[in-house]
């Protein structure tokens, strides 16, 4: 299909792709890399009123070590990310996702805070930068704000920023000596979505788990934090029987979605069987 007529903005900067947004109404739409938004307007499913393009803002591309943290810009292309040395060696579990992303010809066009900021709970990413604590950088006219990853994503399609904010960068929190970490998808074809997503992080010491975080991909409206799981092997002995006991919590407090691809009770099971895999290949057992 054809899109609907709109307005478009070019932003050469970021004050000039905040001020642009603020002179917008709720209508206001972003585009970055347009992997996900191209095809809600080709389908109508979106209407810009207007569609600001931050393509060209360079500074949002970069990434930097900020000491005990890596600041990602949200312009990064997945590609960049997936090739990036800081990235490789301070936050692995987001190297690991980004290679599940979609296929190459995305991964070299879509950004890194564009796919967040869609927070679709069937994206890879969302489910990681829960895991991992990451925090959402935002700007607009009035200032700077910063979210936490557990709040940024507030239902299906929707996430905390308003319509006058821009997201400029995701900090991520190193991970030190002793973490290992795993992303674990079961989806029909190498370009699909995920049908359920595991993501793993945990730290291991004297042979034993003293620090976890799981994050699942597609089992609500937002990626879920398994805290049951984490609190339930946070202490215990490595071993795959651990891991397994673990897992049987892994749909707790979580409300799959049914569909063409797998009903409730068919995500809540593939959710058992990924956390018991991203489990264990993260501690290397």
């Amino acid at each position: 299909m054809i899109p609907a007529s709109f307005e478009y903005v070019r932003a050469l900067s970021v004050e000039e792709a905040v001020t642009a947004l603020s002179a917008a109404g709720e209508d206001a739409k972003v585009l970055a890399g347009g992997q996900s938004l191209m095809p809600l307007l080709r389908l109508r499913l979106a209407y810009p009123d207007p569609l600001v393009d931050v393509g060209r803002i360079e500074e949002l591309r970069e990434i930097r070590d900020t000491g005990d943290a890596l600041v990602i810009g949200a312009l990064a292309t997945h590609h960049q990310v997936l090739r990036d040395p800081l990235v490789r060696a301070h936050a692995p579990l987001i190297a690991q996702a980004t290679a599940t992303v979609a296929d190459p010809a995305v991964r070299h066009r879509g950004t890194f805070g564009g796919s967040l900021a869609h927070a679709d709970p069937a994206g890879d990413l969302p489910a990681v930068a829960v895991a991992l604590d990451a925090v959402f950088l935002l700007r607009s006219v009035r200032g700077e704000r910063e979210i936490p990853a557990a709040d940024f994503f507030v239902d299906w399609m929707t996430s905390a920023l308003e319509p006058d904010e821009l997201l400029t960068g995701i900090r991520v929190p190193k991970l030190g000596p002793g973490w290992g970490v795993h992303y674990e998808k079961f989806h029909r074809t190498a370009q699909a979505w995920a049908i359920v997503g595991v993501a793993c992080a945990v730290r291991r010491e004297r042979g034993a788990i003293e620090d976890a975080r799981v994050a699942l991909t597609n089992m609500g409206p937002t990626p879920v934090r398994a805290h049951a799981v984490e609190r339930f092997i946070e202490g215990r002995s490595v071993s795959g029987d651990a891991f397994r006991a673990a897992s049987e919590h892994a749909a707790e407090g979580t409300s799959p979605p049914a569909d063409l691809h797998g009903s409730s009770e068919y995500r809540a099971h593939l959710a058992r069987v990924l956390t018991a895999r991203a489990l264990t290949a993260a501690a290397a057992v």
